[in-house]
């Protein structure tokens, strides 16, 4: 469990600090847009009130505090689940990255309403028209880590 703790805290602390720099002390929140290392690297302001891609994008309280709602909950089942299965070190880091990056997802909408997005990539002649921040990273990681890194049961 102190794997899950640390990795999230650790997950938790860079999305959120990010989100500060970036947003409040760059000033992306009034400037919208600064080029980076065009077209690789850019930030651009997105408020998500959805999910991924904008889904349930409606600004809406009780859209706000169903997601919120839901992110706990799968937070607490997936903590629930992993500490019933009794994986190795890569799932239980995969578990805190996971929970970090929506808990620190749940404190934007908390705060403003919305998730606070300005991470935007691009290359190869591809546009990335969406945005997204270092808790979108750790819950696409975490996920992915919790495929990979669970042990399978074998059928007896």
């Amino acid at each position: 469990m102190r794997i899950i703790f640390w990795t999230g805290l650790l997950t938790f602390v860079l999305d959120q600090l990010s989100k500060y720099l970036v947003v409040h002390q760059m000033d992306l929140i009034n400037k919208y847009s600064i080029d980076v290392l065009p077209p690789v690297l850019n930030f651009r302001m997105a408020w998500n009130y959805g999910v991924n891609f904008g889904l349930l994008a409606q600004d809406s309280p009780m859209t706000r505090w169903i997601l919120i709602a839901v992110a706990v909950v799968i937070c607490a089942a997936v903590l629930w689940w992993v500490k019933r299965e009794e994986g190795g070190f890569w799932q239980k880091a995969a578990t805190g990255l996971l929970i970090g990056g929506a808990l620190g997802n749940v404190v934007d909408r908390v705060l403003y309403g919305a998730v606070a997005d300005f991470l935007n990539m691009s290359c190869c002649g591809f546009n990335n028209p969406y945005s997204f921040n270092v808790a979108d990273i750790a819950v696409f990681a975490g996920a992915i880590g919790l495929i990979f890194f669970t042990p399978s049961k074998k059928p007896a």
